[in-house]
């Protein structure tokens, strides 16, 4: 038997501690080599846009419902031939009215659920804006289950009558008549559940929280204290050696695998530059990717699969979309149709705690860096500037002419400018400066134009002797 070559004579034997380190290192390549192998697999971006999908789909939690009864009803049946119990006391009569009552009413709470669904979307889509429809109605967890408890207990009782004999099968009648039960409590909750989501303030207050969670998501780091931390404008490198373009249907760009661009650009040592921004509506054959350097021997299927496309914008990994919904709201609620000033002023409420949030948090500079500090991936995010002028702009154009609007929009401009760090203030400034060029032509009356500039953070009616400039 052949020795071990580190055995052989004039060979000293290498430390454990080397050796180790080795093996460490090579599983650690293995590992990651697994994990780009399993990534070109299940191609992220499909599996990104199946799980939007489905945390928007209303018939996700009923058909698992219609899966749970046909898996529980034989277990119950053979649990009532073991257990034996007589407990309700109903005789093959009562427990047939039963189940037929039960039937009667999950089939009533059905129909009632989606046509009261319907009207919801209806309304919500036609006074405060159709985005709402898939970020928040269809995404009620409420509604979901409340329908999935419908089906269940409705199969559940059809089956249950269809075993109805001379004896009565105890188990069964006693879940059927917690069922609903449950289901009656179920629809009583739904409906004031849903008297209160439609409310212009639930909805904004909805927007807003799921917005600061992406906020927070996509800006994780603090602002610095000066603008002197602000990291400079990315180096130019000149023209692109190869294009990559968009090869599917014409989308909107929902969200990018960022670590799996860094990984397959650090491999081939290169630059890769996604062309459009979060948001973007990118048509067929139109520029995806501007490679550089070695990245241009990057396989076109390896860069499509980092990209999620979808025919609506989503608020996964797009902080700007919740600023959209609620400049839409707040327009809709300006237009002479509505006319509902104080709906758009609940949703500068809401914008402002956005953008106060944005303010207080480090906004990405384009280049995103691998492990060792290169720059792999160029990834362009919105700016201060970008925020501010989607909060103020189109409000300013629309709503400056109502009282309570303009002197909503200084209180928030007069706040921020006092709360944020110094560099913010320049884009601010300049938003409550073309406001305040704007009013004198809207305002008739010099009174009404000076009760106009004064900052209100109720709109009209709160204290108009100065500005409130804590946080709150």
């Amino acid at each position: 038997m052949r020795a071990p070559t580190w055995l052989s004579p004039g060979r000293s034997r290498p430390p454990l501690r080397r050796w180790r380190a080795g093996a460490i290192l090579r599983a650690g390549t293995r590992g990651r080599r697994l994990e780009r192998y399993i990534r070109s697999k299940l191609l992220w971006s499909r599996f990104f846009g199946a799980a939007s999908y489905l945390r928007s789909a209303l018939w996700i939690i009923p058909f698992i419902a219609i899966v749970l009864v046909f898996a529980i009803a034989p277990t119950l049946r053979t649990l009532d031939e073991l257990l034996d119990w007589r407990i309700s006391g109903l005789g093959a009569a009562g427990a047939q009215s039963l189940y037929e009552t039960t039937i009667t009413l999950t089939l009533s709470f059905l129909v009632f659920t989606f046509g009261s669904l319907l009207v919801a979307i209806q309304v919500a889509g036609g006074q405060l804006t159709p985005r709402v429809i898939a970020t928040i109605l269809l995404r009620d967890n409420v509604v979901r289950y409340s329908v999935g408890i419908f089906v269940f207990t409705l199969l559940f009782s059809v089956m249950a009558l269809n075993r109805v004999e001379a004896k009565v099968w105890d188990l069964a009648t006693i879940l059927t008549s917690a069922l609903g039960i449950a289901c009656m409590a179920m629809f009583l909750f739904l409906i004031d559940h849903a008297a209160r989501l439609l409310r212009p303030v639930s909805i904004v207050a909805h927007v807003g929280n799921e917005g600061l969670a992406v906020i927070e998501a996509v800006y994780p780091l603090p602002a610095p204290d000066s603008s002197s931390a602000i990291r400079d404008a990315p180096a130019e490198r000149g023209a692109p050696l190869r294009i990559v373009s968009h090869a599917g249907r014409s989308e909107i760009v929902l969200a990018v695998d960022v670590e799996a661009l860094v990984d397959a650009a650090k491999l081939a040592d290169g630059v890769v530059e996604f062309v459009p921004q979060i948001g973007d509506f990118v048509a067929f054959d139109e520029p995806l990717f501007a490679l550089h350097g070695g990245a241009a021997r990057i396989d076109d299927r390896t860069l499509r699969a980092a990209v999620a496309f979808g025919s609506e914008r989503t608020m996964e990994q797009d902080p700007m979309f919740a600023f959209r919904i609620l400049v839409d709201i707040a327009l809709k609620a300006l237009s002479p149709a509505i006319n509902d000033p104080t709906t758009a002023v609940v949703a500068i409420d809401q914008i402002h705690r956005l953008l106060r949030e944005v303010g207080k948090r480090e906004l990405h500079r384009e280049e995103v860096a691998d492990d060792e500090g290169r720059t792999r991936v160029v990834f362009r995010t919105p700016n201060w500037d970008d925020f501010v002028h989607l909060a103020c702009t189109e409000i300013r154009n629309c709503g400056a002419g109502n009282v309570q609007v303009a002197r909503r929009v200084q209180s928030m401009l007069v706040n921020l400018i006092a709360t944020l760090p110094g560099y913010r203030d320049m884009a601010l400034e300049q938003e409550r400066d073309r406001l305040n060029r704007a009013l004198p032509g809207l305002y008739a009356l010099a009174d009404d134009l000076a009760l106009a500039r004064v900052p209100d953070p109720q709109g009209l009616g709160g204290s108009s002797s100065k500005a409130r400039v804590h946080p709150g």
